[in-house]
């Protein structure tokens, strides 16, 4: 039993780490604009073959960061945190089991999801499943398992406030 959890816990923390990498990314700002060259009258462009512009890339950059922004799919995850951050709580300290229901239910919830929300379920699963680790001696989660849900709590909180709802930790 402790070597599954052990593997779960390191799958776990693989993809926190890969879920955190990914929400810091670095953006390179724009090309300049070319320099507009004196063109003969002669040598225009015609209409035909002129494209449209492309939207500017800082829409879609906000698109590409978190898919799921203002969607229905963005509530009802955040209800969904905030309904299994109230089951780890109600877990006995030493229930080890109870712990592992509540990172496989995270665990399932960060399938779910897409963007941003699945470091909210990843991070909850964390901290489950180290909670379970250390249930089986009585200790309590590591403090980086801790601060890893609040991080990811922190990062989701304006998108879960603007669909009304509040996480909770």
């Amino acid at each position: 039993m402790k070597n599954s959890v052990t593997a779960a816990a390191i799958a776990a923390m693989a993809a926190l780490a890969g879920g955190a990498l990914s929400g810091c990314s670095v953006s390179t700002p724009a090309p300049p604009e070319p320099a507009q060259a004196t063109v003969p009258a002669s040598a225009t462009v015609p209409a035909s073959t002129q494209h449209a512009s492309a939207p500017p890339a800082q829409a879609r950059e906000t698109d590409r960061r978190n898919p799921a922004a203002g969607t229905k799919e963005t509530k009802e995850a955040c209800e969904l945190f905030n309904k299994l951050v109230a089951d780890y709580a109600a877990v006995s300290p030493t229930d080890s089991k109870g712990y592992e229901d509540v990172y496989l239910q995270a665990q399932d919830a960060k399938d779910a999801v897409s963007g941003d929300l699945q470091g909210l379920f990843a991070s909850l699963g964390l901290l489950a499943i180290d909670h379970s680790a250390a249930a089986e001696t009585g200790g309590r989660p590591a403090k980086e398992s801790q601060d890893a849900v609040r991080d990811a709590v922190f990062a989701n909180s304006a998108a879960c406030t603007a669909e009304g709802v509040t996480l909770r930790l």
